[in-house]
């Protein structure tokens, strides 16, 4: 059973600070890049910025619209080399099934992951339970499978999608 410990981001509470959120985030990744010596410059922070803006996957596409409205010239690959430099100093993590990145929980330890993806809202949740990636490791073992980078996306829903989806079967009386 995953501890507390194993929870890196959980899904967003509803009286969730959201700026507290995103400032820790930023904050983390510059000490990061400081301590590792890497430039974290400011479109690369305002980026970052943006991944972190809600707790949901967001498409490159989204992020380079966003920057449009802010700033003249930017085009995909800017997007593209800003997100490259995130996930490989992960700070943030490539969602592959949606085509989408989300903040890492916790970029000052390296860590696979664990990522609950609630269909309804959208949400994302990350753990890292050592306990899962050890068994996937050494099942892929016993398969003579040599793992090079562990994630694992589960698709679901929330606690508050789930409960909304059973309120809302409750009041229709059980009719979904």
């Amino acid at each position: 059973m995953a501890s507390k410990e194993d929870v890196l981001a959980p899904f967003p509470l509803s009286k969730h600070d959201h700026v507290a959120c995103v400032t820790d985030a930023l904050d983390a990744a510059e000490e990061k890049c400081r301590a590792e010596g890497l430039r974290l410059t400011p479109l690369r922070r305002r980026v970052l910025e943006l991944v972190w803006s809600g707790h949901g996957p967001v498409g490159a596409y989204d992020i380079l619209d966003r920057l449009r409205t802010e700033r003249d010239g930017v085009a995909p690959p800017t997007v593209y080399r800003a997100l490259d430099f995130l996930r490989d100093h992960e700070l943030v993590h490539r969602i592959e099934s949606l085509n989408a990145f989300i903040g890492c929980g916790d970029p000052a330890r390296h860590h696979g992951g664990q990522f609950l993806i609630c269909t309804d809202c959208g949400a994302v949740a990350e753990l890292d339970d050592p306990a899962i990636a050890r068994t996937v490791s050494k099942r892929a073992g016993a398969l003579g499978f040599t793992i090079e980078h562990q994630m694992i996306e589960i698709s679901g829903r929330c606690g508050a999608c789930a409960d909304a989806r059973s309120d809302a079967c409750s009041d229709s009386g059980g009719a979904a």
